[in-house]
């Protein structure tokens, strides 16, 4: 059986869970697993969240789809539907509620012997301590909390409700996280941010005396670093989300429900907007503002602050995404411009050496001998 469903639900327990209406299909039809719309077999749930997917929707096996009443008419026969008005969000919702329902009960004790726990440390008795974990003094861990194996809370460090860090996890001390955060392996949270004075030849180092506050309802990936801030703290907003392997400088300040995507690079005391989106590999350069509600394309540098919402893409320079287009098209035809340039200046010069033509050498034949 699928990991997302180790035991079959019924279409009426969708209902309860994200309402809508049921098409060719009663509260009673048992399903096997979440499954994609190429893949699902018979028994299965799938979605379909956009038009161009009708034809895979057509072709589909499951048993039952979660559907718009706008694309109702592209199930196929052989499937019932459940009408939403988001099919998108509906199937996450349904991911989450299958991936709660396979997620085995804990056992055993709620923190393991081989954790170390500071005896001034506050643990709520609900929370739940993996193998090798190291809990300094002071900090407070709250309910319901799951730290995985390995991971580090430094001192005062703090831990909303509900939140769960994963393996290997560090958290430097007087940094905080939120309620409900999800922290994937190998994220660092409050390491120094790169600050440094030049001196006399040399680098002296600038002491970190910030901390890292992240909001409510965050998800960071793996292996990310998150610094801490040189006099003020860096912020992640509530409902932000942070792919893989993303560096976050000092003083950076990230805006609520704002997403990105992995390997972006955010230099020191930037400050980015609330709901903005900034694709794979990304690049923003320090003390600089990026508005709320901007996107910026993957691969993008931004140089300078984005004063504007909507989509900005583009290496050097950063521009509105239309004005990129119509100079990217210009770029690429750069080649045959080139040419043609030539061929104009060599026609050119043949004309103006021709005898009598205008810029010939010799009398003007206007001029009177």
């Amino acid at each position: 059986m699928a990991r997302n469903s180790p035991e079959r639900f019924r279409a009426g327990d969708l209902v309860g869970l994200v309402g809508g209406t049921l098409l060719r299909a009663d509260a009673d039809l048992t399903l096997n697993r979440l499954a994609s719309l190429e893949h699902a077999q018979p028994g299965d749930l799938s979605f379909l969240a956009a038009a161009r997917h009708r034809r895979n929707a057509a072709a589909s096996r499951a048993s039952l789809i979660i559907v718009s009443a706008a694309l109702a008419d592209a199930l196929p026969a052989t499937a019932a539907g459940l009408v939403v008005d988001d099919p998108y969000a509906c199937y996450a919702a349904v991911s989450r509620w299958l991936a709660a329902r396979a997620r085995p009960a804990l056992t055993g004790p709620a923190i393991h012997p081989s954790a170390c726990v500071d005896p001034q440390a506050q643990v709520d008795a609900s929370a739940r301590i993996g193998p090798g974990c190291v809990i300094g003094a002071f900090s407070v861990i709250g309910a319901r909390v799951s730290l995985g194996a390995h991971t580090v809370i430094g001192e005062s460090a703090c831990i909303g409700d509900d939140s769960v860090l994963h393996p290997r996890v560090v958290l430097y001390p007087d940094c905080s996280v939120g309620a409900r955060c999800i922290i994937h392996a190998g994220t660092v949270i409050g390491a120094d941010g790169f600050g440094f004075a030049h001196e006399g030849g040399r680098w002296s180092k600038i002491a970190q005396l910030g901390r890292v506050s992240i909001g409510d309802d965050v998800e960071i990936g793996a292996n990310c670093a998150i610094d801490r801030g040189a006099l003020e703290d860096t912020v992640i907003g509530n409902g932000c989300k942070l792919d893989n392997l993303i560096q976050v400088g000092h003083n950076v300040r990230i805006g609520e429900h704002t997403a990105i995507a992995g390997c972006v690079g955010i230099a020191g005391s930037a400050i980015i907007g609330r709901g903005c989106m900034i694709g794979g590999g990304a690049g923003i350069l320090g003390h600089l503002t990026v508005c709320d509600g901007a996107v910026i394309s993957a691969m993008s540098l931004v140089t300078r602050s984005i004063s504007e919402p909507g989509l900005h893409t583009g290496v050097f320079p950063l521009m509105p995404n239309a004005d990129w287009e119509r100079a990217a098209v210009a770029l690429k035809r750069l080649p045959a411009l080139r040419d043609r340039v030539r061929q104009l200046e060599q026609s050119l010069s043949e004309s103006t050496e021709a005898p009598g033509s205008p810029g010939a050498s010799g009398p003007d034949p206007k001029e009177s001998p």
